[in-house]
């Protein structure tokens, strides 16, 4: 079995290219089976492909055998541990001073960051399937690196369980007796071991980018990352999606073809060996399967894009524009969200760039936690985990969160406290304490799987008390919603920690641990009580006026209208004002553009809707933002 992984970054199009890709498989191999797999937890495959889809695999109505599945993680996680909960809550009892009953709550308790986990899950189940290849859909670069790095985190949580079965070893050590080791770890590290060989020797990587430079730049800073990460292959081939090529009459056309020659010098020059290949753009949204058959057979056998792939937007009302000026951070804290390359992170710029000419005595902080940052190219500058002055403006403060320096940090200081609390001889009564203490400080060598929820909601609650204005510069959807949700499920795990540890109040660092906790969960309660109040935090949707953001985005309100997080304001952004011309592509644009703004208007009444022209080049510097930010336009 072979694992093709489709990598890039948000909003580039690969769901689109790798479901070409997988019913082009289909087509061209009839004696081999293929199975489509998302393991973004936004998913958008059902949405290319017009149809429903489930965490089951469904056969697909095309010429070849084709199937397509969208992973639920909370299926996935309920599903290991029906078969494997008995043996990691004796072997967890076995390390650490809670009981079985204290642990099976703790365990119970949904966590963040579970979609990777899920995801790791789910190709070890297919590793014994009947498919031939398995094509990945995968989540934008920062959380789909985290995949490749599952593997790693969980063998070193297996040396923590085998830590805990220590215990055994030891007391028959000091009181005679043998023990065997324990048959559930070496089940899961044959487990690991298999994804991990997945992963790196049995996948192909292949990269999907588009001419413009952000999206470039950031495909080169994670090629190295995924390396690093377990890929042991090298990226085999690139798609440059939504190209542009040949002479035209058209100005924007013409702008756009000749960044296609920039990209392609570009791609040559970074991953020389690597096989480049060009995905049109038709001006029109790919969706159905007729669609991506064309455009799997223009990518894959190098044949012209036909007119299949163009098809005419739905018939739309006509509605007016008006001028409008940009709103001011209305609020303490702004949560910025969408679908992968909207342009989340120049919306939040530019938010915080025009409320500091606004209110020059008042600091604004604007902070990216997506795990592949970008706030540097926006402000052109070295920006870090430590806020610093940007744009020669030294109460504009930009950071690009690092949740694993962080955790390392805060690791290694609680590494410390637990050796001065807990050294103590292993003899007598204090055999039980020394091997705590063991079970405790390998476990801090263990990446939880959701360190970059968790750590955001430290990083929000320390921006919010050092005052000023927060501007949070979010992760795609998907990891979005897990931050959002992520204080609630903070909140009853303290619950259930305090409850566990008031019954053993009598050794001090349980005091010591209770209060700790104590003080967590009254941050936290603060948070959660932040996100809700209209008065102390809003959240600013940005989107584009296209069917695939248009089918997110009406998801994405609902999530949020079940987490009660006020809504202030929507930005549609790269809007064809006054630029369609005469060029067929670009009138075709034009044309579903209002089709998608026509329908988010019709969805959203009542909420203030702005529209952003599209603009040539991205945004970078001073200059940039300023003009930017001169021209907003709104619903009449």
């Amino acid at each position: 079995m072979r694992f093709t992984f489709f990598i890039g970054k948000g909003g580039v199009g690969k769901t689109t290219i790798s479901s070409a890709y997988a019913l082009h498989r289909a087509i061209h191999k009839p004696s081999q089976r293929t199975l489509l797999l998302s393991t973004d937890p936004a998913h958008s495959l059902a949405d290319i492909l017009q149809v429903k889809l489930s965490d089951s695999p469904k056969r697909l109505r095309a010429p070849g055998p084709l199937w397509a599945r969208q992973i639920d993680p909370d299926r996935q996680i309920d599903k290991f541990l029906s078969g494997e909960r008995d043996d990691l809550l004796a072997l967890l009892n076995k390390g650490s001073l809670f009981t079985r009953d204290e642990l099976a709550p703790l365990l119970d308790t949904s966590l963040p960051g579970m979609s990777e986990v899920a995801a790791l899950l789910a190709i070890h189940e297919l590793l014994d399937s009947n498919y031939d290849e398995v094509v990945v859909d995968t989540a934008p670069m920062g959380h789909a690196i985290r995949l490749f790095q599952m593997p790693e985190h969980f063998a070193r949580f297996l040396d923590v369980l085998e830590t805990a079965a220590s215990r055994d070893a030891v007391l028959a050590r000091h009181f005679g007796g043998h023990v065997q080791r324990e048959p559930a770890l070496e089940r899961w590290a044959r487990m690991v071991g298999r994804v991990k060989q997945a992963l790196s020797s049995e996948s192909k990587l292949l990269l999907v980018t588009t001419p413009e430079p952000f999206s470039l730049q950031e495909a080169v800073r994670s090629a190295a990352a995924f390396q690093i990460a377990g890929a042991s292959k090298p990226i085999a081939e690139i798609v440059l999606n939504r190209a542009v090529e040949g002479k035209t009459g058209c100005p924007r056309c013409r702008h756009r073809a000749a960044q296609t020659t920039a990209a392609r010098a570009f791609l040559r020059a970074h991953f020389a060996g690597a096989k480049v290949l060009s995905a049109q753009d038709p001006g029109a949204p790919i969706l159905g399967m007729a669609a991506l058959r064309a455009l799997g057979a223009h990518v894959f056998a190098r044949r012209k894009l036909t007119s299949v792939a163009c098809a005419d937007p739905p018939k739309a009302p006509a509605f007016q524009l008006e001028a409008a000026g940009w709103p001011p951070l209305a609020t303490p804290l702004t949560l910025t969200l969408g679908k992968g390359g909207v342009g989340k992170t120049t919306v939040s710029a530019a938010l915080a760039f025009h409320h500091r000419k606004q209110a020059a005595s008042e600091v604004v902080t604007i902070c990216s936690i997506d795990p592949a940052p970008s706030l540097d190219d926006v402000f052109a500058a070295n920006i870090g985990d430590t806020p610093i002055a940007v744009l020669r403006d030294r109460k504009l403060l930009a950071a690009e969160f690092d949740a694993l320096a962080q955790f390392r940090q805060w690791a290694e200081q609680l590494r410390t406290r637990l050796s001065d609390a807990m050294t103590t001889e292993e003899r007598g009564i204090h055999l039980d304490l020394s091997l705590d203490r063991r079970f405790l400080l390998a476990l801090l060598d263990v990446v939880p799987p959701g360190v970059d929820e968790i750590f955001a909601i430290f990083r929000i609650l320390d921006l919010l008390h050092a005052g000023g204005r927060v501007v949070i510069d979010m992760a795609p959807t998907g990891h979005a919603l897990e931050v959002l949700r992520t204080p609630a499920r903070l909140l009853a795990w303290t619950r259930l920690l305090l409850k566990t540890l008031a019954a053993h109040r009598t050794l001090p660092i349980a005091r010591d641990a209770a209060v700790e906790v104590a003080t967590l969960s009254q941050n936290v309660r603060k948070l959660a009580a932040v996100l809700r109040d209209p008065q102390a935090s809003r959240v600013v949707l940005v989107t584009l006026p296209e069917p695939l953001p248009d089918y997110e985005t009406r998801r994405l309100l609902r999530a949020l209208q079940g987490l009660q997080v006020p809504l202030g304001g929507v930005f549609v952004n790269r809007v064809l004002i006054d630029r369609a011309g005469r060029c067929a592509r670009c009138r075709r644009a034009a044309a579903w553009q209002a089709a998608s703004l026509a329908s988010l208007r019709r969805q959203m009444r009542g909420t203030e809707i702005f529209v952003i022209r599209e603009f040539d080049s991205p945004i970078a510097g001073a200059k940039d933002l300023r003009e930017f930010t001169r021209a907003l336009w709104r619903f009449v």
